[in-house]
């Protein structure tokens, strides 16, 4: 009798079935675990700018920066725009103040931002400077999101955290709500475009950073995630 040399063809079809329904149902795990990385990646960053922001105003006497005039000069300037937010949250100051705290600018830059629609969005990313390879921020503050003078009460420029919780209590910003204390304080986000705001962009509307959430800092420098239900993805 001849020795069998090979598979048939329905065996071979067998496989490749296999193999095809394998890759199916393990694709998705895969891609929510890497993104679930770069989930705690970013994370990470904001806890690094916390720590910094509190090194800072250990130097400071206990205020927080007030670089109005960064947030007027850095490229593009100061740029509220007129879709939704009407203000400029984008980041670029903050990380000129911070940089003798952190390791690098790299911790302005989430993961799951860059490269992706939202990181080229006019409304999310923030050069450093003019140059080609300039250092980019991804995160967006707040409270820091208005150059007006005298600040607002619901802006924190060269505050304290105590007169930060105070004056938000003051303004009772139906965004920010009325906090009890520091804990309670966002101070930086990753950026969201809720579905529910009708003036989004419609390629931004319910997209969010990291699976229908967004990492979020606090004033007391604890970070934590948050599903938000007006985004997703």
């Amino acid at each position: 009798m001849r020795a069998r040399s090979g598979f048939t063809l329905i065996e071979l079809l067998v496989v490749i079935a296999i193999i095809a329904i394998l890759a199916a149902v393990l694709f998705p795990v895969f891609a929510q675990a890497r993104e679930k990385a770069r989930q705690s990646s970013c994370l990470n960053n904001l806890k690094q700018i916390g720590t910094a922001f509190t090194l800072y105003e250990d130097a400071y006497d206990g205020a927080m920066p007030d670089r109005r005039d960064l947030k007027s000069s850095l490229p593009g300037g100061y740029m509220p725009w007129t879709s939704w937010p009407t203000s400029d949250p984008r980041t670029g100051w903050a990380a000129v103040v911070l940089h003798a705290y952190l390791s690098s600018y790299g911790v302005w830059a989430c993961p799951s931002v860059q490269g992706s629609a939202m990181g080229d969005a006019v409304q999310v990313a923030q050069p450093l400077s003019d140059a080609p390879n300039a250092p980019i921020t991804y995160y967006w503050m707040w409270r820091f999101d208005r150059t007006d003078d005298p600040v607002p009460l619901d802006d924190f420029w060269g505050k304290t955290d105590l007169e930060a919780v105070a004056d938000l209590r003051q303004a009772n910003n139906p965004q920010a709500g009325i906090p009890d204390g520091p804990s309670d304080v966002e101070l930086a986000v990753d950026p969201y475009f809720p579905s529910t705001i009708p003036s989004v962009d419609p390629d931004l509307k319910g997209r969010a950073v990291h699976m229908g959430g967004r990492n979020r800092l606090f004033l007391d420098g604890h970070v934590k995630y948050l599903k938000d239900p007006r985004t997703h993805s």
